[in-house]
C-alpha cells in the first residue's frame, strides 16, 4: 500500500485551504505551490511548506506540470492532490507524477483520459446504454460542413470543449448568422483555458435541470454513490448556487441515476472520488460528462452526509477500502452553497480586481465558508474570480435558502465589487424557494435587477446618518483632551453639522448637532437617540426605528453594514474639483487584460453591436463592441497590449 506522509496540493485559494484542514486532521504534512501574484495568499502561509513556481499567469505556473513535480520532490512529499481546475484532468500530468515515484491522489490516468474528453465519454455511455444529446464532433469539417451540422442538430445549439469544464469554450448559438464567430470563439478560450482547442456542437435544451452524482470508489471493488447535487442556478453555463439533495427529485430517480453514475464509473475503471452529470427533463435524464476530480460544490454532500471527501479521497490513494460510513452512506437535512465571485452582474458579470479591505462572514450555526482570501488579499487578474464558497446547511431546504440568504447579506466584504446582492436575491426568490428552477433561471430574471444593491433608499440614508455619527466618534476619540465634550457640539446651538455622501441612490446630506444635554439631533427625523456610539458601532433610534451599524471607512470610502442590506458611501469633499470631460464615445478596457484581436481601422465605419476589440482577462474572453452606429475616430491599442482597466481603447464618433 502506498505510504502517504506530506501531501503537495497541485492547485491555489480555497481548494488547497480546504485540503491542508484535512491533511492537519490526519496528521500528514504540506506542501503548497504558488505563483508570483500569490505569494502572499493566505494558502500558501497556511502550508508547512511552499516551492515558488515563478511565473505569473498560470501557463508560467500552475499548468507547469514539471515544475510542480520538481517541486514536490524538492519538498520530499509523497503524494500530489490536484484540487480542481489546472491540472486536476490531465491524464499526462497524473503519468508523470506516478512515474516520478509520488502517489497520485485521482483516478487512473486511463479513466481520466477517457472521460476527460466529453466526445469520448458520451460515446461510451451511448455504448452503455445510457441516454446522451445529439451531438457532432467538429474536428477537422470546413465551415459549410460546421453549419449544415447545426441545422441537422437545429437551433439553438450549444458550442462546447470536449475537455476541461466550468463553463470555459462554451457558447449558446441562436442561429446561423453567431455561428462562425461564436466556434470560433469557443476554440480559443478553449485552447486558452486547457490547451486544446476541440469542440463540438450538442443540442440545447430548452429548460432542463443540472443533476450531478457524486461518485466515490476504492480500489477494492466497491463503488457507491453519494446522492445527487443539483446545480441548475448558473451564469455562463458556469454553476453559481448548488445543492443537496435535489428539490426534484425522489428516490426511485434518485436510484435510476445513481445506478446509471456507478455503472458509468465501473465501465472505466474508476477509483476516487467523481462526478457523473446529467441534464433532466420531463422526467428523464441525459448524461452531459464525468467530472474525473474533487467538485467545487462538493461542500453540499459533506453537509448532508457527514463524510470528509478530501479525507476519503486520501484514503482510498493509501489503498484502504471505503469505512462503513461511506460504504452505506446516509443523508440528512439540506444543503446550499453559493460560489462568491469577485464580479459584477449588472455588467454581464464582469470579473472585477482590486484589493479587498475586509472580509467578514457572521458566525451562525449550520454556515460553513471556504474562503481563498482575507483582508488585504488582491484579485489578480490573472485566475478565476472565486472569492469563498459559502455553504448553508439546515433540516430544510426553505430553511437553508434562509440561513444563506442571511450569511451573505450581513457579510462585511469591502473594496470589491462582487455578486452577493445576486445571491441573496435568488435565494430569496419565489422560484428558488419553490424549487421551480431550471439552468435558464437567470435568462428568464434579469441578472442586472438581482444583483442590484440590496439597501435601498431609506436603508441608504439611515447608513449615511451612521456614517456621519460615527465620523464624529472617531473625531472625539482623536481630540484626545477634547474628548468630555460631546462630539459635534457647538457654541452656537442653531448651527448644524453638514457632511454629504454619494450612494447608490444619489447624494445624501445629512444635518446633525449635539446638544449642551448631549441629544442629537438630526436633520429630517423628529427624534434621534443613539444606543451605541464609536467609530466602528452606531446604534441609532431615528423616529422610532431603531437599527445597528458596523462601520468601516477607508479613506473617503465608508462601508455600513445593518439591517436592509450593506451600503457603500463615498463622502463628498466640501469644496469639490472640476474634472476634464472624456472625448464622447470612448470605450475603456472592463479590467486589465490582453488584447487578442483588433478588428476594425481608424477611420472606419461601423454599425451598433460591431466587435471592434476582443481582451482575454481571468481565462475569459471580452468583446467591446460598437455602442452605436458611427466612426471609429481613433485607436488607442494594438494586439498583444497589456492594459490597465478604463484604458481607452477605441473612440465612436456616432453618426
Amino acid at each position: 500500500m502506498p505510504v502517504i506522509n506530506t501531501v503537495l496540493v497541485a492547485n491555489r485559494g480555497e481548494i488547497s485551504r480546504r485540503i491542508f484542514a484535512t491533511c492537519r486532521r490526519m496528521g500528514l504534512g504540506t506542501v503548497a505551490v504558488y505563483s508570483e501574484p500569490d505569494r502572499d495568499a493566505p494558502f500558501v502561509a497556511e502550508a508547512d511548506t511552499a516551492v515558488a513556481l515563478g511565473g505569473f499567469s498560470p501557463a508560467e505556473s500552475y499548468l507547469r506540470g514539471d515544475a510542480v513535480i520538481a517541486a514536490a520532490l524538492r519538498s520530499g512529499a509523497d503524494a500530489v492532490h490536484p484540487g480542481y481546475g489546472f491540472l486536476a484532468e490531465n491524464a499526462s500530468f497524473a503519468q508523470a507524477v506516478v512515474e516520478a515515484g509520488l502517489t497520485w491522489v485521482g483516478p487512473p490516468v486511463t479513466a481520466i483520459e477517457t472521460m476527460g474528453s466529453k466526445l469520448a465519454s458520451k460515446r461510451l455511455m451511448a455504448e452503455a446504454g445510457v441516454r446522451t444529446l445529439p451531438s457532432v464532433d467538429l474536428t477537422c469539417l470546413s465551415e459549410p460542413a460546421v453549419a449544415e451540422a447545426a441545422e441537422r442538430i437545429g437551433y439553438p445549439v450549444l458550442v462546447k470543449a470536449s475537455a476541461g469544464g466550468g463553463g470555459k469554450g462554451m457558447r449558446v448559438v441562436e442561429g446561423p448568422g453567431q455561428l462562425t464567430e461564436k466556434v470560433a470563439g469557443a476554440r480559443r478560450e478553449a485552447a486558452a483555458a486547457f490547451g486544446d482547442d476541440t469542440v463540438f456542437l450538442e443540442r440545447f435544451l430548452q429548460a432542463p435541470r443540472h443533476i450531478e452524482i457524486q461518485l466515490l470508489a476504492d480500489t477494492h471493488g466497491t463503488t457507491v454513490s453519494l446522492f445527487e447535487r443539483e446545480c441548475s442556478i448558473q451564469r455562463r453555463h458556469q454553476k453559481i448556487i448548488e445543492e443537496a439533495p435535489s428539490a426534484v427529485i425522489d428516490e426511485p430517480m434518485r436510484l435510476r441515476m445513481g445506478e446509471a453514475a456507478v455503472a458509468a464509473s465501473e465501465a472505466v475503471g474508476y477509483v476516487g472520488a467523481g462526478t457523473v452529470e446529467f441534464l433532466f427533463e420531463d422526467g428523464d435524464f441525459y448524461f452531459l460528462e464525468m467530472n474525473t476530480r474533487l467538485q467545487v460544490e462538493h461542500p453540499v454532500t459533506e453537509m448532508i452526509t457527514g463524510l470528509d471527501l478530501v479525507r476519503l479521497q486520501l484514503l482510498v490513494a493509501m489503498g484502504e477500502p471505503l469505512p462503513a460510513e461511506a460504504a452505506e452512506p446516509r443523508w440528512n437535512g439540506h444543503a446550499i452553497e453559493a460560489r462568491l465571485y469577485a464580479e459584477d452582474p449588472e455588467a454581464d458579470f464582469l470579473p472585477v480586481t482590486g484589493t479587498l479591505d475586509r472580509v467578514r462572514f457572521p458566525r451562525l450555526a449550520g454556515l460553513r465558508v471556504d474562503s481563498g482570501v482575507e483582508d488585504g488579499s488582491t484579485i489578480s487578474v490573472h485566475y478565476d474570480p472565486l472569492l469563498a464558497k459559502v455553504v448553508a446547511w439546515a433540516p430544510s431546504r426553505r430553511e437553508a435558502a434562509a440561513l444563506l440568504a442571511r450569511g451573505l447579506a450581513d457579510a462585511e466584504l469591502h473594496g470589491s465589487v462582487t455578486n452577493r446582492d445576486l445571491l441573496v436575491r435568488v435565494l430569496r426568490h419565489p422560484e428558488f424557494v419553490s424549487g421551480h428552477i431550471d439552468t435558464h433561471f437567470l435568462t428568464r430574471h434579469n441578472p442586472a435587477d438581482l444583483g442590484a444593491p440590496l439597501a435601498g433608499v431609506e436603508t441608504e440614508r439611515r447608513a449615511a446618518v451612521a456614517a456621519a455619527l460615527a465620523a464624529q466618534a472617531a473625531n472625539r476619540t482623536r481630540a484626545g483632551v477634547l474628548a468630555t465634550i460631546p462630539s459635534g457640539w457647538r457654541n452656537v446651538p442653531s448651527t448644524f453639522q453638514q457632511v454629504s455622501f454619494r450612494g447608490r441612490h444619489g447624494i445624501i446630506d445629512v444635518g446633525y448637532r449635539f446638544g449642551r444635554d448631549g441629544k442629537i439631533e438630526v436633520s429630517g427625523f423628529e427624534r434621534c437617540r443613539t444606543l451605541e456610539l464609536s467609530p466602528t458601532r452606531v446604534g441609532v433610534e431615528l423616529d422610532g426605528l431603531l437599527s445597528w451599524h458596523t462601520i468601516d471607512r477607508h479613506g473617503d470610502t465608508v462601508y455600513v453594514t445593518g439591517t436592509g442590506g450593506p451600503v457603500k458611501l463615498v463622502e463628498l469633499p466640501r469644496f469639490p474639483t472640476t474634472e476634464s470631460e472624456e472625448e464622447l464615445g470612448s470605450l475603456h478596457a472592463p479590467m486589465p487584460g490582453t488584447v487578442l484581436r483588433v478588428e476594425v481601422k481608424e477611420g472606419e465605419d461601423v454599425s451598433e453591436g460591431q466587435v471592434l476589440v476582443v481582451m482575454e482577462a481571468m481565462k475569459m474572453e471580452h468583446t467591446l463592441r460598437a455602442p452605436h452606429d458611427g466612426t471609429v475616430a481613433s485607436l488607442h491599442t494594438a494586439v498583444g497590449e497589456q492594459v490597465e482597466a478604463n484604458t481607452v481603447l477605441a473612440v465612436v464618433t456616432e453618426t
